[in-house]
């Protein structure tokens, strides 16, 4: 699988200076921490769940969560076990089906190991879990019962942890949770792949909810956990994970309040004024100024509940011609000593030692989103993708 590999080949490379790499779910960790891009959340109780999976690959998505968590009824729990494990061997048996990265979110820890028996010989196509509301006391747990069912069924199986939990939000709770969950993912480091935020059930502690207008960095109760976070777990020092942007929850909007945040030019230059248009009407003007936003202060994919959402989140996600050349000529050989440098844009100036971890994660980003030509926009990329 790729990114943008469900556009023709031709039209990627004139979109591309560098197209993005394939890669596949035995790729490294580090690669595919940085490839999960928009992961698409789908309730495990879909009656044609193995269709919409393949389906979805055709459409760009690269990652996918199928829930058996909070988007299902209690009382559906078993009956989205068996339809998960009874799609899931359906697809397994479907020759050349190339499906995303799947994970699976559990309830229980003891749903782990149960679900990879179950799946027996399908579990191959299993990337992983997902670990609701996770605490280092109930954290644990999970991560013990992922990695025996591991061991057991002879499959890699990666966690995500999703922070989420109203002790991580709380002032006078947070940084003994932020430390036990630092231990917690620090013992299994090998196993996660990226820790996702709940920004949902942290608005719940308080009554809160963003509206279309506004991004999750508006809600500053919402800002300063995910603030926190970052500084305590997403640090570029070779002890930090990635962390993933919080769902947007709209794609339609009957009435807004503020203008729309898109500028009105980068569309007319390429005559995509109808898409501007489109944007706008489905809300996607705030998702594209907070993926901006997720992207600025550490973040790297996010969490999706809906198609339409995929295709910004990728497009967002897809390296500069600018930023490209800044980051390959931080990190020559011979600038290691340090220094600052010109940038070959002739628009700011290059600092070496303190840009280094930028233009790093930039080019591990630019290997899995590929590097638009000099004269291609996110516009352009939008544009490209959309299904004919």
């Amino acid at each position: 699988m790729r990114h943008f590999g469900h556009i023709a080949p031709e039209v990627r490379q004139r979109l591309f200076h560098q197209e993005p790499c394939a890669f596949t779910a035995d790729s490294s960790a580090r690669l595919l921490s940085a490839a999960l891009g928009a992961t698409l959340y789908s309730p495990a109780t879909r009656p044609r769940l193995a269709d919409d999976i393949v389906k979805q690959a055709g459409n760009g998505v690269v990652s996918m969560v199928l829930c058996l968590e909070d988007s299902i009824g209690d009382a559906d729990v078993a009956a989205g076990e068996e339809n998960l494990v009874r799609q899931l061997t359906d697809l397994a048996g479907r020759p050349g089906a190339e499906p995303p990265l799947l994970f699976i979110r559990v309830r229980f820890p003891e749903q782990i190991p149960d679900l990879v028996r179950r799946l027996g010989p399908a579990v191959r196509l299993l990337s992983g879990f997902v670990l609701p509301k996770f605490t280092e006391e109930r954290g644990m747990p999970f991560l013990e019962a992922l990695a025996a069912a591991e061991k057991a069924g002879g499959r890699r199986l990666f966690a995500m942890p999703v922070l989420e939990s109203p002790e991580l939000l709380y002032r006078e709770s947070r940084v003994d949770t932020l430390e036990g969950i630092s231990r917690a993912v620090g013992k299994y480091r090998d196993r996660v792949l990226a820790l996702r935020l709940g920004v949902t059930d942290f608005c719940s502690s308080y009554g809160l909810r963003r509206a279309p207008d506004m991004t999750a960095y508006d809600v500053q109760i919402v800002a300063s956990v995910i603030a926190d976070v970052v500084n305590m777990l997403g640090r570029a020092d070779g002890t930090g994970f990635t962390v993933t942007g919080p769902v947007w929850e709209y794609f339609r909007v009957p009435e807004r309040m503020f203008k729309p945040q898109l500028r009105q030019s980068p569309f007319l230059e390429v005559q995509a004024v109808e898409l501007r248009e489109r944007l706008i009407e489905h809300a996607m003007d705030g998702l594209l100024r907070e993926i901006s936003l997720d992207q600025a202060n550490g973040l790297l994919g996010k969490t999706c509940i809906h198609p339409s959402h995929v295709l910004p989140v990728h497009a967002l996600s897809v390296v500069s011609h600018e930023e490209f050349s800044d980051a390959q000529d931080i990190l020559r050989p011979e600038r290691g000593g340090g220094g600052v440098l010109r940038s070959a844009y002739t628009n700011k100036m290059n600092e070496v030692k303190p840009h280094r971890a930028w233009a790093e994660r930039t080019l591990l980003r630019a290997e899995v989103f590929g590097v638009a030509h000099e004269d291609v926009g996110f516009v352009e990329l939008l544009a490209a993708g959309i299904p004919g």
